[in-house]
């Protein structure tokens, strides 16, 4: 195992990770210069549409470095004294994973960092280090990681803005400034001596996870970091081999399943999948499962062989630690554009599920949209990812429902039983605002820990978004020389509005930010219900801070104003909160002129004619019930 690095790229989004992969890919020649792209490692149509990252993308690659007598023939480089050297041998097994950068996909970097034991921290020289830098760091110092840092885009930066960054970025690491490489994944200026520094630096593959270690015993135990869905091969596994080895036929054991499979086939992604006899310790490569079902496959869980069951040993002792199921904190519902195709929505959001084991979703029912699903997603970027490849890779057009975040609520109302299910605390969780009922004993919402971190002149501004966004426990923290870190608490339901196009619009759009979930809070928030002539709109209903109520009631009546069309009677348009009504808008009915074909005579004849309107619009209004067209809904959900 001495000549295999396992190690990832981490880095705030945008800075360059997928392009220093495509360099690493050509200096190795893991792939051939006829085939090679840009972001080559990006797959996904949307990542190369984006610019960004989606899904983690690990490659074996093979690496020759010439010596003599143990030394490099242009010179050497670091070494850490505490593992041993490599030997004369020159060929290295290199595996990489490149990881997004946006703090909705952090799931799928802890993951990436428990498969590796080394990590290329890259930071973007024309803009220093950002929130995802900084949250990236201290996930990979936790994980126990040894870090080479690195600064790419060198040739679109001025010198002193470099060096600048160079000093920042080795503070943060504690290492001498020299030992910060000097990069461009661009034109490839230093990648190649950053890649030696890789080899000699970070440690070979250890047979520990965390503090957790395991005995020479035969047993092979294997991290699943990552899944993707084959049409021919059914779910595809990449895992990390901490244990033994893991060969096709092998009979093998998910833990947080329970359920059994025998490996239908194992290999390495080169990046493309190449087949081997057995996938060996220390060794990062696929397993194809045979599976079709999504359920039977949890992201970080482990796999054992059979032999823990026959020494009759419990096997929840083999499990690798660490393993936690990614939570959906987001919640939107999807309907078809055309009701026609509700079958076709729900197969393609089945085939999105095997290759995004963090989406999850059921049915669910709208009063306007007909049937359709709720999702369930990692943040506001998973669920506008999951929406753009709906259209785009099964061409399915749907329509959305407002995004809502999980709310805990405590109630004696009879009603709410029978809609949710209690927790061991007593407390409803309740996903849609529908399902909130009018009167309840206490409420509570999801909280985050936010960093912000800007530039000292604009540090007043971002400031004042804690007013209109409800921080807590703000604090402010300096970072280098010109930079600011703003630690604070926040709900979450906040952060889903337009938090993100505030911070950029009043930054220039060099403010970023990091998010983790922080638990619950006790909140002073009340549902807002929308009526359309005297009925509910239950796709409407939303849950908002009571100061906010009246501002929100104001601006959903106006909207719906001006999005319905008028009709032969008047429509009131009211919004209800608190059990009376708070703001109200009237739609005046359409005005036929039924006098218009008479011609002199006695005013009398138009009078009765007048007359017989006005009854015949009170008879239709006593009747009236306003159904809202779907192209209506669909305006008022885009505003």
């Amino acid at each position: 195992m001495n000549n295999i690095r396992n190690f990832c790229i981490i880095a705030h989004i945008d800075h360059g990770k997928s392009t220093l992969a495509d360099r690493l890919l050509e200096i190795t020649q893991t792939v051939e210069h006829r085939r090679m792209k840009a972001q080559y490692l990006d797959q996904l149509e949307l990542e190369r549409e984006r610019g960004i990252t989606i899904k983690m993308a690990p490659v074996r690659m093979a690496y020759k470095i010439q010596r003599e007598n143990g030394k490099e023939k242009d010179g050497e480089t670091r070494v850490q004294k505490e593992y041993p050297q490599p030997s004369n041998f020159d060929l290295f097994t290199l595996n990489l994973i490149d990881t997004p950068g946006h703090p909705d996909f952090g799931y799928e970097v802890s993951r990436a960092l428990a498969a590796v034991e080394g990590a290329i921290l890259l930071v973007d020289a024309t803009q220093g280090i950002q929130a995802q830098t900084l949250s990236n760091f201290y996930a990979a110092k936790k994980a126990g990681l040894f870090i080479v840092g690195a600064i790419n885009k060198i040739d679109a930066a001025h010198p002193d803005d470099a060096q600048r960054i160079i000093k920042d970025v080795s503070q943060l690491l504690d290492v001498d400034e020299s030992h910060i490489h000097r990069i461009s994944g661009k034109t490839g200026e230093g990648v190649e001596k950053l890649l030696r520094d890789v080899v000699e630096v970070v440690p070979p593959p250890k047979k520990t996870l965390g503090e957790a270690s395991f005995p020479d015993d035969g047993v092979g135990r294997a991290l699943v970091f990552d899944s993707f869905y084959d049409d021919h091969k059914g779910i595809i596994a990449a895992v990390r081999v901490f244990n033994g080895s893991l060969h096709a036929s092998d009979v093998v054991q998910f833990l947080a399943v329970g359920d059994k499979i025998k490996i239908k086939e194992v290999g390495y992604l080169t990046p493309l999948m190449k087949q081997s006899r057995s996938l060996d310790e220390g060794e990062i490569g696929y397993i194809v499962t045979g599976l079709k079902d999504p359920n039977k496959i949890k992201i970080g869980d482990t796999i054992i062989s059979k032999k823990v069951k026959g020494k009759g040993q419990n096997e929840e002792k083999w499990a690798l630690p660490g393993y936690k199921e990614p939570k959906p904190v987001v919640f939107v519902s999807f309907f078809a554009d055309n009701p026609d195709e509700f079958d076709d929505l729900r197969r393609s959001l089945e085939r999105l599920r095997l290759n995004d084991s963090s989406f999850v979703f059921e049915p669910d029912t709208n009063e306007v949209l007909g049937r359709g699903f709720k999702g369930g997603f990692l943040g506001k970027l998973h669920f506008e990812i999951i929406s753009q490849r709906l259209e785009k890779e099964f061409g399915v057009k749907t329509v959305t429902s407002f995004p809502s975040v999980a709310y805990r609520v405590k109630s004696s109302s009879k009603k709410i039983s029978t809609l949710l299910k209690q927790d061991e605390r007593g407390w409803y969780l309740v996903h849609n605002p529908k399902d909130l009922p009018e009167e309840f004993d206490q409420i509570e919402e999801p909280m985050i820990r936010l960093e912000v971190v800007c530039s000292v002149s604009t540090m007043g501004s971002v400031l004042g978004l804690g007013q209109i966004f409800r921080w807590k426990e703000t604090a402010t923290q300096h970072f280098g020389s010109e930079r600011i870190i703003i630690h604070a608490r926040m709900p979450l339901a906040e952060l889903i509005s337009d938090f993100d196009d505030r911070l950029k619009s009043i930054s220039g759009g060099f403010a970023s930010f990091s998010y983790e979930e922080d638990g619950y809070q006790v909140a002073d928030l009340v549902r807002l219900d929308t009526l359309v002539a005297g009925d509910i709109i239950p796709g409407l209903s939303r849950v908002v801070p009571r100061d906010d109520v009246v501002y929100e009631a104001r601006k959903i009546t106006s909207r719906l104003k001006d999005t319905l069309p008028r009709q032969q009677f008047t429509q009131a348009i009211q919004a209800k909160a608190l059990g009376r009504i708070i703001a109200r808008e009237t739609i005046p009915a359409l005005r036929k002129d039924v006098t218009g074909y008479l011609y002199g005579g006695d005013r009398t004849r138009k009078m009765k004619l007048w007359k017989k309107q006005k009854e015949g619009k009170k008879k239709l209004l006593s009747m009236a019930s306003v159904r809202i067209a779907p192209e209506d809904f669909k305006k008022l959900l885009a505003k």
